[in-house]
């Protein structure tokens, strides 16, 4: 036999192995954050772009509607909707509308609204507003405690959408940054007490382009202009060549993640 045949035959039978396994696994009991551990699904890893739509497959069909994706709209966010249209075209989405956000950003989700009319995409908002904010802690929170301010306008907005699901998806790759390298496909999250699922994880930022380019996907225009992370625009720099992805985020300050993916 030779090579390509080898290949051709070692890949039906991943992809045997694959579907007997999801099928096996969503008979049971759903995973949730109560029983992990028990019957951790498969997934084939040689094709990002097969690995990440057999992970949705999964997922939907494992936790339907108390699923819930939680998009920044920055690149792999493009890539993630566009492949769980495909999936779900209803899929329920939120935003973290922390009120700092960059005018390109919500024309981005405008856009994505356009196109994708059938996906619920939700603006989630901080309890405080930013006025109400200052009142409590001063003005500019996110130059002197920005840890805190990530907390009322981040991950308390995310701990109320969370809530009512089961797991949530994010668009975590493992080369964004050597606090996300290890990240698996499903992961427990301690943080929410929830199931996080992270269809990109063998992506890069290269594929990541290349899908977007061959979609015609749209993006945040701040994209081109230097940002390849984007958050709010108090805390948002553009990065410099050889710089890291995340260097922009929080510059000058001891911090690179905003706590939400970060386990306690």
């Amino acid at each position: 036999m030779g090579n390509s045949s080898f290949n051709r035959v070692l890949s039906i039978m991943e992809e045997l192995f694959y579907i007997i396994t999801l099928e096996v696994v969503c008979l049971g009991t759903p995973l949730t954050y109560e029983n992990w551990g028990s019957d951790l699904p498969v997934f084939p890893i040689g094709d990002s772009l097969k690995g990440s739509m057999r992970v949705l497959e999964w997922a939907y069909r494992e936790y339907g509607d108390d699923l819930v994706y939680a998009c920044s709209f920055g690149a792999e966010g493009m890539v993630l909707i566009d492949l769980i249209s495909k999936v779900k075209p209803d899929a329920s989405i939120v935003f973290l509308d922390t009120d700092l956000h960059f005018k390109e950003t919500y024309d981005v989700i405008r856009q994505v609204e356009a196109r994708y009319p059938q996906l619920q995409i939700e603006l989630v908002k901080p309890e405080l507003t930013l006025a109400e904010q200052a009142d409590a802690y001063g003005d500019a929170l996110w130059e002197r405690q920005p840890n805190l301010c990530c907390q009322l306008r981040k991950i308390k907005p995310l701990e109320r959408a969370l809530a009512p699901a089961t797991a949530w998806l994010s668009g975590l790759r493992r080369d964004q940054s050597p606090s996300r390298q290890f990240t698996q496909f499903v992961n427990k999250d301690d943080r929410f007490q929830s199931i996080k699922v992270c269809p990109l994880i063998h992506w890069t930022w290269d594929d990541v382009w290349d899908y977007i380019r061959s979609e015609d996907l749209p993006y945040n225009v701040l994209h081109d202009q230097g940002y390849p992370s984007i958050g709010c625009d108090k805390c948002t720099r553009p990065v410099e060549d050889g710089q890291d992805y995340r260097d922009g985020r929080w510059a000058g300050m001891q911090k690179t993640e905003c706590g939400l993916h970060v386990q306690p």
